[in-house]
């Protein structure tokens, strides 16, 4: 077998599944794509995910991108109905899945899991973008008996995709996705919920801190429903321990013990700095400058070029509207020390710099 696959069929032409296809096409990969809907196939070939058929012979890679219910049903079919090629899948959940198709009796020799740690909150070939994996984690969680050719095919969709490969076995995926990524998912709508049972008059003053904290919750709940279904011990597990934390807030608000909110706070921020930051590096504190921008087209890229112009990298960027006025307060982070020559050269420019 080929080590860097060269035909690729990807079944399952939702997000994900499209956008492997878009990079993978772009890179000069054969992808033919099939969805339970022809329709949707059909639209994820005008968008470019690849061609709306089935191979003629055995693809190299077969990539199983459908709902964790279905994983392993449609990936025993696939070892099945392309007996050369290796499989792989994009679900978040591995270690159910990974299971349920080794009872089948499928190969699982053939049989390599792997997640692409990206997504949007919007689903379907048209969310879709060929740059969706670019400097993401894909992780790669192959079976006990997989090849090291297996695994090195599926390893290399995930690098030709932009992504940045992980090996780990399925169990380890699971315990980590349920706090890096099912976990944060419930904290958000639980918060969102809240905020959708509070009055108008509360809402209306929300920060962006609540925006950064519900972004997530707009995210599908029948896709949610079945990855925290498939992964109930991790995420349970998690959850208590943060049921535990939260009853010591609690006590400790009773209490008026500051020391103790001191502690959690504490803690959370050296939890923060733990997190990979740019380029998986190191986490990295920012001077933050804020700059007031009509909300009007052009105005944010102005921002950017102006600061380019003069000679300042921008790290990150993010945009809170502000209230009642057709304005947006734009919050663009440097590295420590260049605040004060970044807003000096943007006030130059013209920009209402809030620094």
């Amino acid at each position: 077998m080929r080590r860097v696959a060269q035909s690729i069929l990807i079944i399952g032409s939702g997000l994900i599944g499209t956008s492997i296809g878009m990079a993978m096409s772009r890179a000069g990969a054969k992808v033919y794509l099939v969805d339970r809907d022809p329709a949707v196939a059909a639209r994820a070939e005008q968008l470019g995910g690849g061609h709306a058929a089935l191979p003629s012979n055995d693809p190299d890679v077969v990539i199983v991108a459908v709902p964790p219910r279905d994983v392993a049903d449609v990936a025993a079919a696939a070892l099945r109905d392309w007996p050369s090629s290796t499989v792989t899948d994009v679900c978040s959940v591995k270690g159910v899945p990974m299971r349920a198709l080794s009872a089948t009796g499928a190969d699982m020799t053939r049989w390599v899991g792997g997640h692409p740690m990206a997504g949007r909150e919007v689903t379907g070939p048209e969310g879709a973008r060929r740059e969706l994996f670019n400097d993401r984690v894909w992780v790669v969680a192959p079976s006990d008996s997989a090849s090291a050719e297996r695994i090195a095919a599926v390893t290399h969709i995930a690098v030709t995709c932009g992504a940045t490969p992980v090996q780990m076995s399925a169990d380890d995926h699971d315990r980590a996705v349920a706090l890096t990524s099912h976990v944060p998912q419930v904290l958000s709508s639980v918060l969102a919920g809240r905020v959708g049972a509070a009055s108008a008059d509360h809402v209306q003053v929300s920060g962006q801190g609540l925006r950064d904290m519900t972004r997530i919750a707009a995210s599908d709940p029948e896709l949610w429903t079945e990855i925290l279904s498939a992964n109930p011990g991790p995420v349970r597990q998690v959850l208590e321990g943060l049921i535990i934390d939260l009853e010591r807030v609690r006590d400790a608000l009773a209490a008026d013990a500051p020391d103790a909110l001191r502690d959690m706070l504490e803690r959370g921020n050296e939890g923060r700095a733990a997190i990979p930051g740019k380029h998986g590096g190191e986490s990295t504190e920012y001077d933050i400058v804020p700059v007031l921008i009509a909300d009007e087209p052009g105005a944010l890229s102005e921002v950017f070029v102006a600061a380019g112009g003069a000679g300042f990298n921008l790290e990150d960027v993010r945009i809170d509207h502000v209230l009642g006025r057709p304005s947006g307060l734009v919050e663009v982070s440097v590295r420590v020390g260049l605040g004060d020559d970044l807003a000096a050269a943007l006030r130059e420019r013209g920009f209402d710099v809030r620094y």
